[in-house]
């Protein structure tokens, strides 16, 4: 029997510019919970200077809810601005309506950026139908879009079927899988293998690497950005000997970014190792005493055995 050898894995390319690590920053704020623009800018780059191919403003990491539309808007510049390279920004568009998902769309357009990441509608529990007519309004820009399944927080599930489905249609050219189930990898490759599998949640990264995942849409890298992109490109290069030992060093991190307070918890990171995470905006509470001390045990730990 013979073997093929290990493919070399997709990265981070102007023309894919959703592969590779995309990190769903946290936006930092004052005290006050006015947006520290600047302190986002320095992050940008810091980000890109450590290992990390891209950004992604307006996630939920970088609590677009609770962001008026001019603040939103200036996100999006700044992030543009600080990366030097509109092709490494996806900005989330997610939005109730989809024209108004459609108009974010239009703005990272306007802004330069390479692609967008889009949660389904997320008001109310849509059927198949309206899914597919929602993600078409908003490939009309023009820009490719990653679709984001999350069905835990949205309730509608983005389903191998449906995500072939929605690839078929045009213009949804990766999915950011935050489902939890890694047996979907293969479904989907096997539905639509020319979608991109982008590891969605940071507690199954080595799980969809092997199953081959080709981008990240990150959450520790925010404040551990050079481990994590060690451990990211060994993981998809199949340098398991490499992958394994750095993911359970830092799986205690990481299994944070699954759970509600996963905001909290990668700000409360972040500050431990000297980067401005500062507070969340209501509703969003401060971690209780117990979360917090766990955060800071595990992040001092990981800046004790040499992570960065």
């Amino acid at each position: 029997m013979t073997t093929n050898p290990t493919p070399t894995p997709a990265a981070w390319t102007s023309t894919h510019p959703w592969r590779g690590i995309m990190v769903a920053t946290a936006l930092p704020l004052r005290d006050d919970l006015s947006v520290d623009h600047d302190a986002y800018a320095e992050h940008v780059r810091w980000l890109l200077d450590n290992g990390c191919d891209g950004v992604v403003p307006n996630g939920s990491l970088g609590e677009y809810q609770t962001l008026t539309d001019d603040e939103r808007a200036r996100v999006v510049r700044t992030a543009v601005e600080a990366a030097g390279d509109g092709a490494r920004v996806m900005p989330g568009v997610s939005a109730y309506g989809s024209a108004e998902a459609r108009r974010w769309a239009e703005h990272a357009a306007d802004a330069g950026c390479g692609s967008v990441l889009l949660l389904p509608p997320n008001s109310y529990r849509a059927d198949e139908a309206s899914v597919r007519a929602h993600y078409a309004e908003v490939t009309r820009v023009g820009l490719p879009v990653v679709a984001y399944n999350n069905p835990l927080d949205t309730k509608v599930d983005l389903t191998p079927g449906l995500l072939a489905q929605l690839h078929q249609d045009g213009g949804v050219v990766a999915v950011k899988e935050f489902s939890g189930d890694v047996r979907r990898a293969y479904e989907i490759a096997e539905l639509a293998p020319e979608l991109d599998l982008l590891i969605g949640a940071d507690d199954v990264l080595v799980e969809l690497a092997v199953a081959g995942a080709v981008g990240w849409v990150a959450g520790y890298p925010n404040a551990f950005p050079a481990s994590s992109a060690a451990l990211y490109r060994a993981a998809v290069s199949g340098d398991l000997a490499t992958a394994v030992p750095l993911y359970r060093a830092l799986h205690s991190l990481l299994r944070w970014d699954s759970k509600t307070e996963f905001v909290q918890a990668i700000k409360a990171s972040m500050d431990v190792v000297g980067r401005r995470g500062g507070p969340t905006r209501p509703p969003r509470a401060p971690l209780s005493e117990a979360d917090r001390a766990a955060v800071r045990a595990a992040t001092e730990k990981a800046l004790a055995d040499g992570h960065r």
